[in-house]
């Protein structure tokens, strides 16, 4: 076996393992078969083949297949870098990955990461057949598709409405992303971290707009939000966007906070946004749910929204704020300005109706136990009627749902 096959065939073995991140107390019983599905309309399928080959020791097996694999994608540099490899081994023995002469080591090394990421996620996909996010509590009707990110394995999972499948989500496809430099869970300006939490796209940015440098686009999220705020989060100018035009992908931590997809991908991703709607959700692991115990969280969680819409309707207060946190605050209200104004407001009551709809609930991911729920409110009383969209933040607290924050979505 020559030497560049062992070089090589150490990504391979790297990439091998794999595991599934079930939230605890969920984990599949031993009966359970899964059955793991995943896109592969990128490069990862021929990258596989190629160091199988050349695992095999089939070296110019691996450089034809190679040189197809650079035909569809030309600025694919771990193609590159292998393909140079394939070639020196014909007049040399290699030691290593990437033996080109004066070949940076950090940048050969973060090829090679990319390598182990991609195969990684090709080889042990995530059981999307058999489980759920455990962050897509629930959708929205017009929420055609909800975005999930795993920073840990440099992937983004695309997951679509389930509609009258009793509101499941359904897999669509991943993609391999690049991240932070420096990780997840930003905290601060200039970190070179991305965030982790529930965000929105907010904008679309068009490559003339903002340079070869985001590739075909950008879309914005609201980071920070309300909760990053809260906690005392701070930064801006969170994307998803693509790659320049000489680059087809980013090592998996090269972003100074934003998600980066190749060109190709956030072509296909972008038929599926909706700006102002669709989720964006960023794990630094994902865990994931079966789908009994998704609906078992999904409905406990409906039923503690429902117990706080008919306390606000019983206009009995006390009643109403057993919903809150102690640590409930509005923008400008703690809990006790926010609960003698709600007395001074039902002292003038004689009834009150309220309907929520297109109601949305999704968990934050992290060590907080924290959901995010939006929808539309249509408020009515004897002397007043109002509709707004509301967003709360609900806790848990003493082993219960609490509302720790509300305002204007």
């Amino acid at each position: 076996m020559r030497p560049v096959v062992l070089a090589i065939a150490l990504i391979a073995i790297s990439a091998a393992g794999g595991d599934l991140a079930v939230a605890a107390g969920n984990r599949p019983a031993p009966h359970v078969v899964i059955q793991p599905t995943f896109s592969d309309s990128g490069p990862e399928p021929q990258l596989s083949r190629i160091l199988e080959e050349i695992e095999k020791n089939r070296l110019d097996t691996a450089l034809e297949q190679t040189e197809v694999l650079l035909k569809q994608y030309p600025t694919f540099r771990v193609a590159n870098l292998i393909k140079g490899d394939l070639l020196l081994a014909r007049s040399m023995p290699l030691s290593t990955f990437g033996n080109a002469a004066n070949a940076p080591q950090e940048k050969v090394n973060d090829l090679r990461d990319e390598v182990i990421a991609r195969l990684k996620a090709y080889r042990n996909p995530a059981a999307t057949a058999n489980y759920v996010p455990r962050y897509l509590l629930q959708m929205r009707p017009d929420q055609k598709y909800a975005i999930v990110v795993d920073t840990q394995k440099s992937r983004l999972y695309l997951y679509e409405n389930g509609g009258s499948e009793g509101g499941r989500p359904r897999f669509v496809a991943d993609y391999y992303i690049s991240h932070g430099k420096l990780g997840g869970d930003k905290t601060d300006e200039g970190d070179k971290r991305t965030p982790t939490g529930v965000y929105h796209v907010t904008s679309s940015l068009s490559p003339q707009k903002i340079g070869d440098f985001y590739g075909s686009g950008a879309f914005p999220i609201n980071y920070p939000n309300e909760w990053d705020k809260r906690q005392g989060r701070k930064g801006h100018g969170i994307w998803l966007h693509g790659t320049p035009s000489d680059t087809f992908s980013r090592p998996p931590k090269a972003s100074d906070g934003c998600v980066v997809l190749s060109n190709v991908d956030l072509d296909a991703l972008a038929k599926n946004l909706q700006i102002g709607l669709t989720p964006v959700i960023i794990s630094n692991s994902i865990e994931w749910l079966s789908f009994d115990d998704w609906q078992n969280e999904r409905g406990a969680l409906n039923k503690k929204i429902e117990e706080w819409r008919s306390d606000w309707e019983s206009r009995d207060v006390n009643r109403y704020l057993k919903n809150y946190s102690k640590k409930f605050q509005t923008k400008d209200q703690d809990l006790e300005q926010f609960a003698q104004q709600k007395r001074q407001v039902n002292a003038g009551k004689e009834w009150i109706k309220v309907k929520l709809s297109n109601l949305s609930m999704f968990r934050n991911p992290g060590k907080e136990e924290l959901v995010v729920v939006t929808f539309e409110q249509d408020y009515q009383s004897n002397n007043l009627n109002n509709q707004m969209k509301k967003r709360q933040y609900w806790i848990r607290e003493d082993g219960n749902w609490k509302i720790v924050f509300e305002g204007a979505a």
